[in-house]
Protein backbone atom coordinates (compact mmCIF):
# COMPACT_ATOMS: atom_id res chain seq x y z
CA UNK A 1 0.00 0.00 0.00
CA UNK A 2 2.94 2.55 0.79
CA UNK A 3 3.88 1.75 -2.41
CA UNK A 4 1.02 2.64 -4.38
CA UNK A 5 0.60 5.84 -2.34
CA UNK A 6 4.22 6.99 -3.49
CA UNK A 7 3.57 5.97 -7.15
CA UNK A 8 -0.02 8.23 -6.77
CA UNK A 9 1.60 11.26 -5.13
CA UNK A 10 4.48 10.99 -8.19
CA UNK A 11 1.70 11.37 -10.30
CA UNK A 12 0.20 13.87 -8.69
CA UNK A 13 3.90 16.16 -8.63
CA UNK A 14 4.15 15.53 -12.26
CA UNK A 15 0.75 16.84 -12.92
CA UNK A 16 1.65 19.87 -10.86
CA UNK A 17 5.06 20.02 -12.26
CA UNK A 18 3.54 20.01 -15.68
CA UNK A 19 0.77 22.30 -15.19
CA UNK A 20 3.50 24.86 -13.91
CA UNK A 21 5.35 24.50 -16.88
CA UNK A 22 2.86 24.88 -19.18
CA UNK A 23 1.30 27.74 -17.65
CA UNK A 24 5.13 29.41 -17.49
CA UNK A 25 5.09 28.72 -20.94
CA UNK A 26 1.93 30.36 -21.97
CA UNK A 27 2.51 33.14 -19.66
CA UNK A 28 6.21 33.34 -21.24
CA UNK A 29 5.25 33.15 -24.91
CA UNK A 30 2.43 36.27 -24.74
CA UNK A 31 4.64 38.24 -23.47
CA UNK A 32 7.11 37.82 -25.39
CA UNK A 33 4.95 38.22 -28.63
CA UNK A 34 3.56 41.32 -26.88
CA UNK A 35 7.00 42.83 -26.24
CA UNK A 36 7.91 41.66 -29.72
CA UNK A 37 5.21 43.26 -31.17
CA UNK A 38 5.39 46.80 -29.08
CA UNK A 39 9.25 46.98 -30.30
CA UNK A 40 8.03 46.24 -33.99
CA UNK A 41 6.10 49.07 -33.67
CA UNK A 42 8.40 51.31 -31.93
CA UNK A 43 11.00 50.49 -34.49
CA UNK A 44 9.02 51.79 -37.36
CA UNK A 45 8.07 54.79 -35.93
CA UNK A 46 11.62 56.31 -34.87
CA UNK A 47 12.65 58.99 -37.15
CA UNK A 48 16.49 59.65 -37.84
CA UNK A 49 17.00 62.78 -39.06
CA UNK A 50 20.33 63.94 -41.09
CA UNK A 51 21.16 67.43 -42.25
CA UNK A 52 23.23 67.42 -45.63
CA UNK A 53 24.63 70.30 -47.63
CA UNK A 54 24.32 70.51 -51.54
CA UNK A 55 27.80 70.82 -53.51
CA UNK A 56 27.08 74.95 -53.68
CA UNK A 57 27.01 75.22 -50.20
CA UNK A 58 23.55 75.49 -49.76
CA UNK A 59 22.08 73.57 -46.49
CA UNK A 60 20.08 70.57 -48.12
CA UNK A 61 16.49 68.75 -46.76
CA UNK A 62 16.11 66.50 -43.33
CA UNK A 63 15.61 62.94 -44.38
CA UNK A 64 14.04 60.73 -42.48
CA UNK A 65 14.01 57.13 -42.29
CA UNK A 66 10.91 55.59 -43.97
CA UNK A 67 9.80 58.40 -45.08
CA UNK A 68 8.70 58.98 -48.60
CA UNK A 69 9.01 61.68 -50.96
CA UNK A 70 6.34 63.00 -53.13
CA UNK A 71 6.56 63.22 -56.99
CA UNK A 72 6.21 66.85 -56.94
CA UNK A 73 9.27 67.21 -54.63
CA UNK A 74 12.76 67.43 -56.44
CA UNK A 75 16.30 66.31 -54.94
CA UNK A 76 19.31 66.79 -55.98
CA UNK A 77 20.13 63.23 -57.19
CA UNK A 78 23.10 62.47 -54.72
CA UNK A 79 20.80 63.58 -51.93
CA UNK A 80 18.46 61.07 -52.79
CA UNK A 81 20.79 58.58 -53.17
CA UNK A 82 21.81 59.05 -49.93
CA UNK A 83 18.33 58.91 -48.56
CA UNK A 84 17.73 55.95 -50.11
CA UNK A 85 20.74 54.32 -48.95
CA UNK A 86 20.25 55.59 -45.54
CA UNK A 87 16.66 54.17 -45.87
CA UNK A 88 17.46 51.25 -47.00
CA UNK A 89 19.94 50.53 -44.60
CA UNK A 90 17.88 51.26 -41.25
CA UNK A 91 15.51 48.75 -42.60
CA UNK A 92 17.88 46.13 -43.40
CA UNK A 93 19.10 46.42 -39.49
CA UNK A 94 15.59 46.82 -37.84
CA UNK A 95 15.08 43.63 -39.63
CA UNK A 96 18.29 42.32 -37.90
CA UNK A 97 17.72 43.69 -35.06
CA UNK A 98 13.98 42.41 -34.74
CA UNK A 99 15.37 38.68 -35.93
CA UNK A 100 17.90 38.88 -33.19
CA UNK A 101 15.07 39.82 -30.49
CA UNK A 102 13.55 36.80 -31.61
CA UNK A 103 15.98 34.32 -31.63
CA UNK A 104 17.12 34.91 -28.24
CA UNK A 105 13.92 35.82 -26.37
CA UNK A 106 13.00 32.15 -27.65
CA UNK A 107 16.50 30.82 -26.11
CA UNK A 108 15.76 32.62 -23.15
CA UNK A 109 12.28 31.14 -22.85
CA UNK A 110 13.72 27.75 -23.13
CA UNK A 111 15.89 28.06 -20.56
CA UNK A 112 13.48 29.80 -18.51
CA UNK A 113 10.75 26.56 -19.28
CA UNK A 114 13.59 24.09 -18.25
CA UNK A 115 14.59 26.34 -14.69
CA UNK A 116 10.57 26.39 -14.32
CA UNK A 117 10.07 23.08 -14.79
CA UNK A 118 12.51 22.13 -11.72
CA UNK A 119 11.11 24.76 -9.79
CA UNK A 120 7.54 23.66 -10.68
CA UNK A 121 8.86 20.02 -9.26
CA UNK A 122 10.32 21.44 -6.19
CA UNK A 123 7.27 23.44 -5.37
CA UNK A 124 4.85 20.75 -6.00
CA UNK A 125 6.89 18.18 -3.70
CA UNK A 126 6.72 21.22 -0.99
CA UNK A 127 3.03 21.43 -1.47
CA UNK A 128 2.48 17.57 -1.42
CA UNK A 129 4.76 17.08 1.50
CA UNK A 130 2.15 17.98 4.11
CA UNK A 131 -0.74 15.58 2.14
CA UNK A 132 1.66 12.81 2.15
CA UNK A 133 2.55 12.97 5.76
CA UNK A 134 -0.93 12.59 6.63
CA UNK A 135 -1.61 9.86 4.00
CA UNK A 136 1.52 7.44 5.57
CA UNK A 137 -0.18 8.91 8.99
CA UNK A 138 -3.56 7.50 8.14
CA UNK A 139 -2.51 4.38 6.78
CA UNK A 140 -1.04 3.22 9.78
CA UNK A 141 -3.90 3.95 11.87
CA UNK A 142 -6.13 0.75 12.71
CA UNK A 143 -8.81 -0.35 14.56
CA UNK A 144 -5.94 -0.84 17.24
CA UNK A 145 -4.54 2.77 17.67
CA UNK A 146 -7.99 4.48 15.86
CA UNK A 147 -7.41 6.72 19.35
CA UNK A 148 -3.88 8.36 16.91
CA UNK A 149 -4.38 11.57 15.64
CA UNK A 150 -3.02 13.63 12.52
CA UNK A 151 -2.44 16.27 15.06
CA UNK A 152 -1.46 19.11 12.12
CA UNK A 153 0.30 22.59 13.64
CA UNK A 154 0.47 25.57 11.48
CA UNK A 155 -1.65 28.35 10.29
CA UNK A 156 -5.53 27.74 9.51
CA UNK A 157 -5.50 26.47 5.76
CA UNK A 158 -6.90 24.26 3.44
CA UNK A 159 -4.62 21.83 4.51
CA UNK A 160 -4.76 22.36 8.67
CA UNK A 161 -8.87 22.06 8.11
CA UNK A 162 -8.44 19.04 5.85
CA UNK A 163 -6.32 17.76 8.69
CA UNK A 164 -8.49 18.77 11.62
CA UNK A 165 -11.40 17.44 9.63
CA UNK A 166 -9.89 13.77 9.18
CA UNK A 167 -9.56 14.16 13.11
CA UNK A 168 -12.24 14.53 13.89
CA UNK A 169 -13.82 11.70 11.76
CA UNK A 170 -11.38 9.39 13.91
CA UNK A 171 -12.65 11.12 16.85
CA UNK A 172 -15.93 9.65 15.80
CA UNK A 173 -14.88 6.53 14.46
CA UNK A 174 -12.94 5.87 17.92
CA UNK A 175 -16.24 6.52 19.66
CA UNK A 176 -17.96 4.15 17.30
CA UNK A 177 -15.61 1.22 18.03
CA UNK A 178 -15.56 1.75 21.80
CA UNK A 179 -19.51 1.82 21.68
CA UNK A 180 -19.47 -1.42 19.67
CA UNK A 181 -17.21 -2.90 21.56
CA UNK A 182 -18.79 -2.44 24.73
CA UNK A 183 -22.11 -3.02 23.11
CA UNK A 184 -20.82 -7.18 21.87
CA UNK A 185 -19.40 -7.57 25.46
CA UNK A 186 -22.84 -6.13 27.54
CA UNK A 187 -24.41 -8.42 24.68
CA UNK A 188 -22.47 -11.24 25.10
CA UNK A 189 -22.76 -11.72 28.84
CA UNK A 190 -26.06 -11.01 28.93
CA UNK A 191 -26.80 -13.76 26.32
CA UNK A 192 -24.41 -15.84 28.67
CA UNK A 193 -26.73 -15.80 31.72
CA UNK A 194 -29.73 -17.15 30.81
CA UNK A 195 -27.70 -19.84 28.42
CA UNK A 196 -26.05 -20.40 31.82
CA UNK A 197 -29.03 -20.86 33.71
CA UNK A 198 -30.62 -22.82 31.10
CA UNK A 199 -27.72 -25.26 31.13
CA UNK A 200 -27.75 -25.91 34.63
CA UNK A 201 -31.68 -26.44 34.76
CA UNK A 202 -30.90 -29.44 31.94
CA UNK A 203 -28.16 -30.91 34.00
CA UNK A 204 -30.29 -30.65 37.53
CA UNK A 205 -32.83 -32.51 35.66
CA UNK A 206 -30.30 -35.16 34.08
CA UNK A 207 -28.08 -35.41 37.27
CA UNK A 208 -31.18 -36.01 39.62
CA UNK A 209 -32.14 -39.69 40.28
CA UNK A 210 -35.41 -38.79 42.05
CA UNK A 211 -36.96 -37.21 39.27
CA UNK A 212 -40.66 -37.06 38.57
CA UNK A 213 -42.97 -35.47 36.24
CA UNK A 214 -44.04 -33.03 38.48
CA UNK A 215 -40.10 -31.86 38.70
CA UNK A 216 -39.73 -32.21 35.19
CA UNK A 217 -42.68 -30.24 34.43
CA UNK A 218 -41.50 -27.03 37.09
CA UNK A 219 -37.70 -27.23 34.93
CA UNK A 220 -39.55 -27.02 31.78
CA UNK A 221 -41.47 -23.99 32.57
CA UNK A 222 -38.36 -22.55 34.08
CA UNK A 223 -36.64 -23.22 30.83
CA UNK A 224 -39.34 -21.82 28.66
CA UNK A 225 -39.19 -18.59 30.99
CA UNK A 226 -35.44 -18.16 30.50
CA UNK A 227 -36.19 -19.48 26.63
CA UNK A 228 -39.38 -15.82 26.39
CA UNK A 229 -36.38 -13.94 28.21
CA UNK A 230 -33.64 -14.78 25.52
CA UNK A 231 -36.15 -14.08 22.45
CA UNK A 232 -37.20 -11.04 23.91
CA UNK A 233 -33.46 -10.25 24.00
CA UNK A 234 -32.73 -10.80 20.48
CA UNK A 235 -35.62 -9.27 19.65
CA UNK A 236 -34.64 -5.89 20.97
CA UNK A 237 -30.72 -6.37 19.78
CA UNK A 238 -32.69 -6.64 16.07
CA UNK A 239 -34.51 -4.17 17.16
CA UNK A 240 -31.77 -1.31 17.71
CA UNK A 241 -29.80 -2.78 14.61
CA UNK A 242 -32.57 -1.91 12.38
CA UNK A 243 -33.19 1.64 13.81
CA UNK A 244 -29.39 2.40 14.13
CA UNK A 245 -29.33 1.50 10.18
CA UNK A 246 -31.84 4.18 9.39
CA UNK A 247 -35.09 4.11 7.56
CA UNK A 248 -35.76 2.56 4.60
CA UNK A 249 -39.55 2.88 3.39
CA UNK A 250 -41.25 5.91 4.99
CA UNK A 251 -45.10 6.28 5.76
CA UNK A 252 -47.45 8.78 7.54
CA UNK A 253 -48.30 7.18 11.02
CA UNK A 254 -51.23 8.16 13.59
CA UNK A 255 -48.97 8.48 16.56
CA UNK A 256 -52.17 8.76 18.59
CA UNK A 257 -53.90 5.67 17.62
CA UNK A 258 -50.29 3.67 17.91
CA UNK A 259 -50.14 4.84 21.54
CA UNK A 260 -54.08 3.85 22.20
CA UNK A 261 -53.14 0.21 21.11
CA UNK A 262 -50.25 -0.24 22.93
CA UNK A 263 -52.17 1.18 26.31
CA UNK A 264 -54.92 -1.43 25.81
CA UNK A 265 -52.29 -4.34 25.40
CA UNK A 266 -50.73 -3.18 28.48
CA UNK A 267 -54.00 -2.78 30.55
CA UNK A 268 -53.22 -6.24 32.16
CA UNK A 269 -49.99 -5.71 33.34
CA UNK A 270 -51.09 -2.54 34.81
CA UNK A 271 -54.02 -4.16 36.59
CA UNK A 272 -51.39 -6.80 38.19
CA UNK A 273 -49.30 -3.91 39.33
CA UNK A 274 -51.64 -2.38 40.66
CA UNK A 275 -50.95 1.23 38.48
CA UNK A 276 -53.13 3.73 37.94
CA UNK A 277 -52.50 5.03 33.95
CA UNK A 278 -53.90 7.79 32.38
CA UNK A 279 -53.95 8.72 28.99
CA UNK A 280 -54.50 12.31 27.07
CA UNK A 281 -54.61 11.36 23.80
CA UNK A 282 -54.90 13.90 21.33
CA UNK A 283 -54.31 13.40 17.21
CA UNK A 284 -50.88 13.45 16.39
CA UNK A 285 -49.34 12.42 13.49
CA UNK A 286 -45.66 11.61 12.19
CA UNK A 287 -43.78 10.60 9.53
CA UNK A 288 -41.60 7.19 10.00
CA UNK A 289 -41.42 3.94 10.00
CA UNK A 290 -44.87 2.20 11.84
CA UNK A 291 -43.32 -0.72 13.19
CA UNK A 292 -40.21 1.48 14.71
CA UNK A 293 -42.66 3.97 16.30
CA UNK A 294 -44.78 1.77 17.58
CA UNK A 295 -41.72 -0.11 19.11
CA UNK A 296 -40.72 3.57 20.35
CA UNK A 297 -44.37 3.83 22.48
CA UNK A 298 -44.01 -0.02 23.87
CA UNK A 299 -40.70 0.58 25.26
CA UNK A 300 -41.78 4.06 26.96
CA UNK A 301 -44.95 2.46 28.60
CA UNK A 302 -43.26 -0.97 29.17
CA UNK A 303 -40.49 0.93 31.28
CA UNK A 304 -42.86 3.01 32.73
CA UNK A 305 -44.89 -0.04 34.28
CA UNK A 306 -41.86 -2.20 34.72
CA UNK A 307 -39.37 0.54 37.09
CA UNK A 308 -41.85 1.72 39.17
CA UNK A 309 -43.75 1.36 42.84
CA UNK A 310 -46.86 -0.20 43.86
CA UNK A 311 -49.87 2.16 43.99
CA UNK A 312 -47.78 4.36 40.94
CA UNK A 313 -49.04 5.65 38.06
CA UNK A 314 -48.04 6.33 34.51
CA UNK A 315 -49.82 9.23 32.56
CA UNK A 316 -49.41 9.22 29.20
CA UNK A 317 -49.85 11.97 26.39
CA UNK A 318 -49.53 12.54 22.26
CA UNK A 319 -50.66 16.06 20.86
CA UNK A 320 -48.91 18.35 18.63
CA UNK A 321 -46.44 21.27 19.66
CA UNK A 322 -45.80 23.89 17.46
CA UNK A 323 -45.21 21.92 13.51
CA UNK A 324 -44.62 19.35 15.03
CA UNK A 325 -46.20 15.64 17.33
CA UNK A 326 -44.78 14.45 20.84
CA UNK A 327 -45.31 11.64 22.99
CA UNK A 328 -44.88 12.24 26.93
CA UNK A 329 -44.42 9.16 28.96
CA UNK A 330 -44.03 10.24 32.99
CA UNK A 331 -44.21 7.62 35.68
CA UNK A 332 -43.49 7.44 39.35
CA UNK A 333 -40.24 5.13 40.64
CA UNK A 334 -37.49 5.11 42.85
CA UNK A 335 -35.05 8.53 42.78
CA UNK A 336 -32.52 8.60 39.66
CA UNK A 337 -29.60 10.30 40.27
CA UNK A 338 -29.62 13.41 37.50
CA UNK A 339 -25.72 11.58 36.30
CA UNK A 340 -27.33 8.72 35.54
CA UNK A 341 -29.54 10.12 33.04
CA UNK A 342 -27.24 9.76 30.17
CA UNK A 343 -26.07 6.60 31.26
CA UNK A 344 -29.56 5.14 31.06
CA UNK A 345 -29.80 5.80 27.46
CA UNK A 346 -27.08 3.15 26.40
CA UNK A 347 -27.30 -0.18 25.85
CA UNK A 348 -27.81 -2.93 28.75
CA UNK A 349 -27.43 -0.13 31.70
CA UNK A 350 -30.13 -0.53 34.53
CA UNK A 351 -30.54 1.56 37.79
CA UNK A 352 -30.34 -2.20 39.32
CA UNK A 353 -27.75 -4.12 38.03
CA UNK A 354 -28.33 -7.11 40.16
CA UNK A 355 -32.47 -7.26 39.45
CA UNK A 356 -32.99 -10.31 37.38
CA UNK A 357 -36.46 -8.89 35.65
CA UNK A 358 -36.36 -10.20 32.43
CA UNK A 359 -35.21 -6.37 31.60
CA UNK A 360 -31.44 -6.21 29.74
CA UNK A 361 -31.25 -2.32 29.99
CA UNK A 362 -31.92 -2.06 25.85
CA UNK A 363 -35.60 0.10 26.53
CA UNK A 364 -34.25 3.59 26.40
CA UNK A 365 -31.48 2.81 24.08
CA UNK A 366 -33.63 1.33 21.13
CA UNK A 367 -36.11 4.50 21.99
CA UNK A 368 -33.16 7.28 21.46
CA UNK A 369 -32.07 5.06 18.20
CA UNK A 370 -35.30 5.31 16.88
CA UNK A 371 -35.81 9.07 17.86
CA UNK A 372 -32.58 9.67 15.84
CA UNK A 373 -33.73 7.85 13.22
CA UNK A 374 -36.69 10.13 13.02
CA UNK A 375 -35.25 13.36 13.39
CA UNK A 376 -37.03 13.84 16.98
CA UNK A 377 -35.72 14.75 20.04
CA UNK A 378 -35.60 12.81 23.07
CA UNK A 379 -35.80 14.87 26.49
CA UNK A 380 -35.36 12.54 29.73
CA UNK A 381 -35.41 14.36 33.37
CA UNK A 382 -35.69 12.54 36.91
CA UNK A 383 -39.05 13.84 38.35
CA UNK A 384 -38.31 15.48 42.04
CA UNK A 385 -40.27 12.64 44.20
CA UNK A 386 -38.50 9.69 42.11
CA UNK A 387 -39.44 8.46 38.46
CA UNK A 388 -38.97 9.84 35.00
CA UNK A 389 -40.46 12.33 32.29
CA UNK A 390 -39.87 11.34 29.20
CA UNK A 391 -40.85 13.53 25.78
CA UNK A 392 -40.31 12.56 22.37
CA UNK A 393 -41.04 15.74 19.95
CA UNK A 394 -40.99 14.33 15.96
CA UNK A 395 -40.47 16.71 13.33
CA UNK A 396 -43.41 18.50 11.15
CA UNK A 397 -43.80 15.71 8.38
CA UNK A 398 -42.90 18.14 5.47
CA UNK A 399 -39.81 18.86 7.29
CA UNK A 400 -38.91 15.39 8.10
CA UNK A 401 -35.46 14.31 6.47
CA UNK A 402 -33.46 10.99 6.89
CA UNK A 403 -30.48 11.45 9.06
CA UNK A 404 -26.95 9.89 7.90
CA UNK A 405 -25.78 7.44 10.31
Amino acid sequence: MGLTSQISGMRVRLRLTLLYGVLFLLSGAVLLTITYLLVGHAGSDIAMSQRSTSPSGEQGVSIFLGATFPKDVRLPEAERRVAEAIQEQSVRQHAEIMHQLLVQSCVALAIMAVVATVLGWLVAGRVLRPLQTMTNSIQHISARNVHERLAVTGPRDELKNLADTIDGLLGRLDAALDSHKRFVANAAHELRTPLTLEHALLEETVTDPDATADSFRAQFEQLMVVSEQQARLLESLLVLATSERGLDDLESVDLSGLTGDVLRAAEPEARRQDLAVTAEVRPARVTGAPALVECLVANLVDNAMSYNVPDGRVEVATGTEGAGSFLSVVNTGPPVPPEMLDRLLSPFQRLDRTADDGHHGLGLSIVQSIAVAHSADLTVRARPGGGLAIKVLFPAEEAFSVPVV
